[in-house]
């Protein structure tokens, strides 16, 4: 597996697992499988495990927890995002990025992890009432402490990097970023460069749409809320992706495979953006560690910018309420 560099010296694979989906987030996975996923990824050298305290409401870091051997944990990047409120419903109910939350979040987190520090540790959102110095302040507290390796941040803007920055040494940004949304390229990309801050996709199949494989009659999967799978979207989007096809094929690649591709491609010069590949069967990773090794060449990657305009995806990535929450689409 390539090697990059987040921040300053962090070295993680090109691909990471993004664990969400094993708690509930695209609808019932299977612990068992997860378990194994979780394992064949790192034993593939993908031992970046990107997760978040309210995954499932803590049910992610259990998981984590049982599926790690003994020796994996020396293997592993953990990346934990905190701060995510829920109610009762399941639904989203805020941010809170408190100093004295933070350290709560933290205990809770590394409890159930069963483990001594966090590799990455970040809001998952930027909280609107806490200044952004106060809860980095915080999380700098818990690295000298050495309960935190690195700071990370979520969906915020170039602003609020710079001013976040200022404080502690930002490792990395955890971003969407695909095919299908290139926001980022809007001086987010920018500025974390000139910072010397690494980039964390994820989403990088666009929830399904980039998977080559996904079709509305396979039901949903807790989609439904998402604008860019609404009657019209969904089928203008999966008619783009489509176009991946032929190109994918004359490499013998799926076009998962390209669009992960893709993603590390505007990172390969630099070896600074990884990307999160979601997984609930073993399966998957050998697919997954397939993409790390498809270098496009620039022939293939105009071509792909050809398919897939950056304008021409049909819907936002969230519905206006959920929009409205992210310090990077301001």
């Amino acid at each position: 597996m390539e090697i990059r560099t987040l921040g300053p010296g962090l070295r993680v694979p090109a691909l990471g697992l993004g664990c969400a989906g094993m708690s509930g987030s695209y609808g019932p996975a299977d612990d068992t499988e997860s378990i194994a996923t979780i394992r064949a990824a790192i034993d593939a050298g993908m031992t970046l495990l990107d997760t978040a305290d309210f995954y499932g409401m803590g049910h992610n870091e259990m998981l984590i927890s049982r599926a790690l051997r003994p020796g994996d944990r020396e293997k592993t990047v953990l990346s934990v995002k905190f701060g995510g409120l829920r109610g009762m419903d399941d639904g989203f109910r805020g941010i809170d990025a408190r100093p004295v939350a933070v350290q709560n979040f933290l205990a809770y987190s590394l409890r159930r992890l069963g483990i001594d520090y966090i590799d990455i540790y970040r809001p998952a959102r930027l909280d609107p009432a806490v200044p952004i110095e106060d809860t980095i302040g915080a999380i700098a507290e818990l690295v000298q402490a050495g309960y935190v390796r690195g700071i990370g941040l979520s969906e915020v803007s170039a602003e609020t990097i710079r001013r976040a920055h200022a404080v502690h040494p930002v490792t990395d940004l955890e971003i969407e970023y695909s095919l299908f949304s290139r926001g980022i390229e809007d001086g987010i990309l920018a500025t974390c460069r000139e910072l010397g801050i690494g980039i964390t996709a994820y989403g990088v199949l666009a929830q399904g749409l980039l998977s080559g494989g996904w079709q509305p009659a396979n039901g949903d999967g807790g989609r439904a809320h998402l604008p860019r799978f609404a009657e019209g979207n969904v089928e203008a989007n999966l008619a783009l992706a489509e176009q991946l096809r032929e190109i994918a094929a004359a490499r013998g690649a799926t076009v998962a495979q390209l669009a992960v591709a893709w993603v590390l491609a505007q990172g390969r010069t630099r070896g600074d953006i990884v990307a999160l590949v979601g997984a609930r069967r073993p399966q998957r990773i050998a697919e997954a560690v397939g993409a790390a090794d498809l270098k496009l060449t620039d022939e293939e990657l105009a071509a792909i910018e050809r398919a897939v305009p950056r304008t021409a995806v049909a819907g936002e990535r969230y519905a206006p309420a959920l929009l409205a929450m992210l310090d990077s689409e301001r």
